[in-house]
């Protein structure tokens, strides 16, 4: 799976099921519709989980945990994870279209989305650094390839290379999001950043304003750059922040026997 999601309704595990007959769910949405991968990990441990203690763990926390110890085993900070959140009956593609950012965001668009969801610049910024892990496919930067201007020239050259400009060819072809260190979790993400080598449109906007928002943001990437332990702490901090966005608790929505289908 790719950098930890962004919420698009609450920490409810919604995005983890399939379509159904009655609704559309949020797998195909625009942000996530090849991106979102490894659901397969997360069929696995719910596996096991049911087998050990039946419908006790839901979804919901599973994909919190499993943000947290992945981020840990690449290397990155570790945080304690609230507990006790329960798992949607529905999901909603609509939504995760309309309040998920995209890869073509601008700055304004990205703190837009965030402050909906009652998180600050500097969550945003800090959330954001979970890029530095992961691959974006061509489709998704072809734009910012071919047109930004606040873009690395050999950098964009090379990405050119297997990402070609016609629309609908090489279109899934995969580049890392952190071309220093595409499999470490550190603060490489942000020196990108400062050399014009963010790969999306919506990674550059955070430094330099990137067609709006003025580079508000400016500081905060030269410092996460710089200090990695300023933002490893701001990462847990905001990640904590995240996973608090409006959970399903007590007797509301269900633990799901099987992630991919209300029981």
């Amino acid at each position: 799976m790719h950098a930890p999601t962004y919420v698009r309704q609450g920490c409810d595990a919604s995005v983890l099921l399939d379509d159904t007959a009655s609704f559309t769910g949020e797998k195909g949405a625009g942000p996530n519709a090849g991106s979102l991968r490894g659901f397969d990990v997360i069929d696995n441990i719910k596996m096991l989980l049911e087998l050990l203690c039946p419908q006790t763990v839901s979804c919901a926390d599973i994909l919190a945990i499993a943000a947290r110890d992945s981020v840990a085993q690449l290397g990155g900070p570790s945080w304690a994870v609230p507990l006790g959140r329960r798992d949607a009956t529905t999901a909603s593609a609509s939504l995760a279209n309309s309040d998920l950012p995209g890869p073509t965001s601008s700055l304004n668009g990205l703190l837009n989305a965030f402050s909906n969801k009652g998180l600050s610049s500097t969550d945003m910024v800090a959330l954001s650094g979970a890029h530095t892990v992961g691959r974006a496919q061509c489709k998704n930067c072809r734009a910012r390839i071919y047109n930004d201007t606040d873009i690395d020239a050999s950098f964009a050259a090379s990405l050119r290379a297997s990402c070609p400009a016609q629309a609908g060819a090489g279109d899934g072809a995969l580049e890392p999001l952190d071309g220093s260190t595409p499999d470490a979790f550190d603060n490489a993400y942000f020196g990108d950043l400062l050399s014009q080598r963010g790969l999306l449109h919506s990674d550059q906007a955070l430094f330099g304003g990137g067609g709006g928002g003025g580079g508000a943001t400016d500081g905060l990437v030269s410092a996460y750059a710089s200090n990695a332990g300023q933002w490893g702490a701001d990462f847990a901090a905001a990640m904590v922040k995240m996973g608090s966005i409006s959970p399903l608790t007590g007797t509301d929505g269900e633990i799901r026997v099987n992630c991919r289908r209300v029981n």
